[in-house]
């Protein structure tokens, strides 16, 4: 069953291992069709066009209407301003904010508290909670599972959605920001992850926050977000299985670091523009078994960072079909690593393919890689260059002694430089890397196909 769930294939392995009658597994796959088909309706269901009601001391309470509700019951609110905090303990309730209401907490605590099962909240604007972080004042503080926040506008919260020790939640097409008063650092988090597992973080906007965390999370699922302007994209920290898939991550100070989490599978992401601080696409430190899958990594100051991982080696790091274009480093390896398999990926316009921090490379398989300074030919036409790409470092670069050094690289001098440190080395070069079969002509068919 735990195929079934992570592949959503049946194949004959799968029917076998079952073992269960042909009538009943027909049946089985009809059910499971029908329940994923509501769930993307649910997913990518209408969203309501939210209004922006103005500061005003004139609100309402709404913590008698939620005291009254019943399991089942739905809170349809008006065009108002509604008080908080907001307590809510009963399971199954539904609060509806129809696009007009908003609630604000008043900058006291957080705004949303939900200690029940199955509630769901929707099409409101969520304002004004507490700062502190010791009391991790939020928009929204989860601590129920099978709840969902939908569609919501959360605003002026110090954290947007804190989801501590609960599983099988949904946050789905919601805008967070934080206080935007404070500078970045002391902003909070968009969503907080916190011991919770299985839940669906899909098609949320955030800016103007710190991060976005996961940490001691597993099995969750992060797709078709947008993250711009913050400090992590998101930042994964002793946490497992996670799935991330089609999010877009601009103007980072880092767009997923993955920290001691382990079997992360990563495709389809966009990650672009990550210059200031450390500057890194994709950083992995201490982690195994991942799949990098068809991503894009463009113009950062790293593509992707590697610190001692696989840590596992036996559990090697898979990057595969990815683009990192325009970096300044494409791939930089902190230590002598070996593990990782780098496999038909496409580097090109880069100002350093790979650069190794201590030594080497060349422990790491690098099989069927486009690299745009290769220096070869394909005399028999099978798009694979007739010799292999092999990637030497020169001591002698002057960006190496200074790094400020970087800004004249393309200038004419630095050329001539680079030709001559080439031609007449001063010392032998470090051999960083070798790839026996260099995809020689880059094109979309060529990646269909791999």
């Amino acid at each position: 069953m735990q195929k079934l769930f992570t592949d959503n294939r049946y194949d004959k392995e799968v029917y076998s291992k079952l073992k269960i009658s042909p009538a009943l597994f027909f049946l089985f796959l009809i059910f499971s069709f029908n329940f994923s088909a509501r769930a993307q309706d649910t997913i990518s269901g209408t969203i309501t066009q939210l209004t922006e009601l103005p500061e005003t001391d004139d609100t309402i309470s709404l913590q008698p209407l939620i005291d009254n509700a019943l399991p089942g019951d739905t809170l349809l609110l008006k065009e108002a301003v509604y008080a908080g905090p907001v307590y809510i303990t009963t399971d199954n309730i539904t609060i509806d904010g129809q696009g007009k209401a908003v609630i604000d907490g008043q900058r006291k605590t957080s705004v949303v508290f939900v200690n029940a099962d199955s509630v769901t909240i929707k099409n409101v604007t969520i304002r004004n909670s507490g700062g502190s972080f010791d009391k991790l004042d939020a928009g929204v503080r989860l601590r129920g599972n099978y709840n969902t926040i939908t569609n919501c506008r959360i605003k002026e919260c110090l954290f947007g959605i804190d989801i501590w020790q609960c599983d099988f939640n949904n946050v789905i097409h919601n805008e967070i920001s934080s206080l935007l008063t404070r500078s970045q650092a002391i902003k909070g988090d968009a969503i907080r992850l916190w011991y919770s597992k299985r839940n669906h973080i899909i098609g949320n906007y955030w800016h103007d926050v710190r991060d976005m965390v996961v940490w001691y999370s597993a099995e969750n699922l992060f797709q078709y977000n947008k993250g711009i302007g913050n400090r992590y994209g998101i930042h994964f920290m002793y946490s497992h299985n996670n799935r991330i898939q089609n999010n877009i991550l601009l103007n980072n100070s880092v767009g997923v670091f993955l920290m001691y989490s382990e079997r992360t599978i990563m495709t389809g992401n966009l990650i672009k523009g990550n210059h200031i601080g450390s500057g890194m696409a994709l950083g992995m430190k201490e982690t195994s078994g991942n799949q990098i899958l068809n991503n894009r990594f463009i113009y950062c100051t790293e593509g992707i960072h590697v610190d001692v991982s696989p840590y596992v080696l036996e559990q090697i790091n898979t990057i595969s079909n990815n683009e990192i274009a325009f970096c300044g480093t494409a791939v930089f390896f902190h230590t002598n690593q070996e593990g990782n398999l780098f496999k038909h990926n496409y580097f090109h316009n880069n100002l350093v393919q790979v650069y190794p921090e201590v030594t080497t490379a060349r422990f790491n398989k690098w099989d069927n890689n486009y690299w745009d300074d290769y220096q070869g030919f394909d005399r028999n036409g099978d798009n694979i260059g007739d010799m292999p790409y092999k990637l030497y470092s020169y001591t002698e670069h002057i960006w190496d002694f200074d790094k400020h050094a970087k800004f004249f690289y393309g200038a004419p001098i630095l050329a001539i430089l680079d030709f001559l440190e080439r031609l007449a080395p001063f010392s032998e070069p470090k051999f960083v890397l070798e790839d026996d079969k260099p995809i020689y002509r880059w094109s979309e068919e060529e990646k269909k196909q791999n």
